[in-house]
């Protein structure tokens, strides 16, 4: 099958902007590349279009708004104003990204357009993703696949998480051999379980850094835990973290998804800046463990990917409740930052050809099936 050139786009829960990633694909191979002491040359090249606090805010309002949602094409209150912008904002991404690498748009065969997340309830067969796919192929002269979750929860799924099938080829690509784990800690966190056999399973496992960034723009007026450094300085409460390790998501067997929604990090307000942040990646971190108790095989190594890989205690916690080797997608020349964007690039070519994108141990959908919407200029 002929490679094609797609460009994947991401904007995650954390709400902190658009990620750009382009790689070569048919749509079952990933071209990898392997350099010296095998360390794995870049997929494709990629960037990066921040979101202002003021767009920032937008989307808050519409992810709050999106809560009074009872069908999926209601767009109560400020979702309309917050789809537009997403829109815009993707659009001047990839046309800054095509001049900054000397890109023509013809040279671009496809685009993977997740869109923005304002809510996630599959067991009411919703998920919403805002953005207007026939607007950004118009817009950028590109088709454009959008809408990558609806068709599984149509089928009984979960819809998420959607990144496995890419996990696995990345992986086969690479020449690793399982049982491993591949982590990726956005808003929420995810995990890709591959066993010995070359078998996958994948659910999300809990809340990633969305909670922690929320206390410590709340707090401390900042986007993140810079390296995890304030969680260092404080201790966990153990009481709070017993308790909400009770809640029933993380009894439920995978497959199964996560509303970022669900949990608050208001729940840690009276403790003080230092221990809220250290609960709040503890309870990142623990969930990833407990999510030990649905594996087929442990894994004897996991690759971290998303901006939690660079959030050094939470690392550091990984290291301690997994009893795994712990290594970090850039350590291996994977991309910790862009593997999402990567994941919807390839998404893209998959659902052009018709090839499966998500499958029954991914999603709980019913069968292997394909998804996404295709718009063209």
């Amino acid at each position: 099958m002929a490679m094609m050139r797609a460009i994947g786009l991401m904007s995650g829960t954390s709400l902190d902007g658009v990620d750009i990633a382009l790689i070569e694909t048919d749509g079952e191979r990933v071209h990898v590349v392997k350099g010296h002491n095998n360390f794995l040359e870049p997929l494709g090249p990629t960037g990066y279009r921040g979101y202002a606090d003021d767009e920032k805010a937008l989307l808050r309002a519409a992810t709050k708004d999106a809560e009074s949602v009872l069908h999926p094409g209601d767009r109560p209150g400020r979702l309309p104003e917050a789809e537009a912008f997403v829109t815009l904002a993707h659009a001047e991404a990839v046309e800054r990204f095509l001049e900054e690498h000397g890109l023509a748009a013809s040279e671009i065969d496809v685009i993977g357009f997740h869109g923005q997340t304002v809510i996630h309830r599959p067991d009411q067969r919703i998920s919403i993703q805002i953005g207007d796919g026939q607007a950004l192929a118009t817009r950028l002269g590109i088709p454009v696949v959008s809408d990558l979750r609806r068709a599984d929860i149509e089928a009984g799924g979960q819809g998420a998480p959607l990144v496995p099938v890419f996990h696995k080829a990345l992986a086969e690509a690479s020449g690793f051999d399982g049982p491993f784990g591949i982590l990726n800690i956005g808003g929420v966190a995810n995990a890709t379980l591959i066993d010995s056999k070359g078998g996958v399973i994948a659910f999300d496992t809990g809340p990633g850094n969305a909670l922690i960034d929320e206390w410590m723009q709340e707090r401390e007026g900042k986007n993140l835990d810079d390296g995890g450094r304030t969680a260092a300085r404080g201790r966990p409460d153990e009481q709070l973290l017993a308790w909400l390790l009770t809640h029933p998501f993380f009894f439920r067997k995978p497959p199964k998804s996560l509303d970022r929604n669900w949990f608050s990090h208001k729940l840690a307000g009276q403790l003080s800046t230092e221990d809220g942040a250290a609960t709040l990646t503890a309870f990142t971190a623990r969930a990833v463990a407990r999510a030990l108790d649905h594996a087929p095989e442990i894994p004897t190594r996991w690759i971290v990917a998303g901006g939690g890989a660079r959030n050094g205690e939470l690392v550091r916690l990984l290291n301690y409740h997994l009893r795994a080797e712990i290594t970090t997608a850039d350590a291996i020349g994977w991309s910790s930052a862009y593997l999402e964007a990567q994941a919807f690039a390839y998404l893209a070519v998959r659902s052009l050809k018709g090839l499966p994108i998500t499958l029954p141990s991914t999603t709980g959908v019913r069968e292997a099936i394909t998804g996404g919407v295709l718009t063209r200029p």
